[in-house]
């Protein structure tokens, strides 16, 4: 079948692996001009999650690029430690940069499948022969099926499913590179007040950059998402004067081009499909962080694929039983999601202290560290029909390299 996969980053080429797998025409389309950099590390937990990423024969290069996770310690305005937790309460059982993660998908991708940057989809019609697509650079074409892998602000979910179907978590996040001034070695440090954290940890690639991390409670804002000017002054005036080393983080911000800003949020949809339209990842049931959404997306693009196979391209039943699986393990990971602004950045001095306190007990810690594994454990990985070949093209032919904007089909 001929395929449109919107978006470009875990979920996406993650899909468009599978489905170019299994012998379908894929077409990949990404608003961004290139492969998206920056971004923080991502992890892994579960034998789900390794199974899926040994079939897609990946998992060997990313433990090549694996970060060896960062311990977070929490300090006062003297730097003195008051709570230190190791690489993996963040860094699960495999931690790798966002960005090399993406590149990776992409790689072991592109040989099946058509990748447009610097587009997007302006609206989606169907009917019983497909799904006509109409682009915003005005292009046009038809698709027997189309997936929504855009996010957690999904274009496609917006235009199938009406409404935002997006929940607020009471917090935002930002982080931003800059130089590493700050003498930061192995462990990153974090600095708390009342409803706000500011972090700064070493680049895994360059011990000369550095990446911070801030979270503050705040109620939902009205913003443009793409004005980061206007964020910046969102974040200096929610962190107007702090100590620490909260003024030299956010002056970084004169010089940055690569600003993340986003609120902690969930998604829920109360289905994930609408005729020849489906979605896939945090498009469809993503948590900004903490709810293990980089392995939810890996999974599920496998099972979706896979089940699309098992039914002999019947999509309504295929995308019946994707649902089934997943709802249930999916929905208990980003519970878990819905409680990171809190612990991240605690609204009181008496929250702050008695986070503090708890994961200072060893036993306690490691019973959080059991949960995570329990629950990125849930989900049941099923064997799927064989896969075609996978449908090489000519070099001179194949899809762009990151960053050059190729045609559509």
């Amino acid at each position: 079948m001929k395929v449109l996969i919107s978006g470009a980053s875990v979920a996406g080429p993650a899909l468009a692996y599978w489905l170019g797998r299994y012998g379908h025409q894929v077409t990949v389309v990404e608003l961004a001009p290139a492969l998206r950099q920056g971004g923080y590390a991502v992890d892994f937990r579960g034998s789900a999650n390794k199974v899926v990423l040994e079939r897609m024969g990946v998992l060997d290069e990313l433990r090549a690029r694996q970060t060896g996770g960062t311990a977070m310690r929490f300090v006062d305005e003297q730097d003195r430690q008051v709570l230190r937790l190791p690489p993996e309460f963040a860094g699960g059982e495999l931690e790798v940069l966002r960005s090399d993660l993406t590149q990776v998908l992409y790689e072991h991708s592109r040989a099946a499948a058509e990748y447009r940057f610097g587009d997007s989809i302006a609206s989606l019609e169907q009917h019983g022969g497909g799904v006509d697509v109409t682009f915003e650079s005005g292009a046009t074409s038809t698709y027997d099926l189309v997936f929504g892998a855009d996010g957690m602000h999904s274009v496609v979910r917006r235009l199938v499913f009406g409404g935002d179907h997006v929940t607020h978590g009471g917090y935002y996040i930002a982080g931003w590179d800059l130089p590493n001034t700050f003498g930061i070695e192995r462990d990153g440090l974090m600095y708390n007040v009342p409803g706000k954290l500011a972090s700064v940890g070493m680049d895994h690639r360059d011990p000369d950059k550095a990446g911070t991390m801030f979270v503050f409670a705040s109620p939902e804002l009205t913003y443009d998402r793409r004005d980061p000017q206007q964020q910046k002054e969102i974040l200096r005036s929610a962190y107007a004067g702090l100590g620490w080393k909260v003024p030299a983080l956010l002056d970084g911000l004169d010089d940055c081009t690569d600003l993340y800003f986003d609120s902690i949020s969930r998604v829920d949809v109360d289905r994930w499909s609408d005729g020849r339209i489906a979605l896939v990842g945090d498009a469809g049931y993503g948590a900004t962080v903490g709810g293990m959404g980089t392995g939810t997306a890996i999974v599920a693009a496998y099972v979706l694929a896979g089940e699309l196979a098992a039914a002999g391209g019947d999509h309504p039943a295929a995308f019946a039983a994707y649902e089934s699986q997943l709802r249930k393990p999916v929905q208990a990971c980003q519970d878990g999601g819905g409680r990171t602004g809190k612990f991240l950045a605690p609204r009181t001095r008496f929250g702050i202290a008695a986070r503090n306190r708890l994961l200072g007990t060893p036993f306690l810690l490691n019973q959080m560290l059991r949960l995570g594994e329990k629950v990125s454990s849930d989900f049941a990985i099923r064997d799927y029909p064989s896969s075609g070949s996978l449908c090489r093209k000519d070099s001179h032919e194949s899809g762009s390299q990151p960053g050059t904007p190729s045609t559509a089909r």
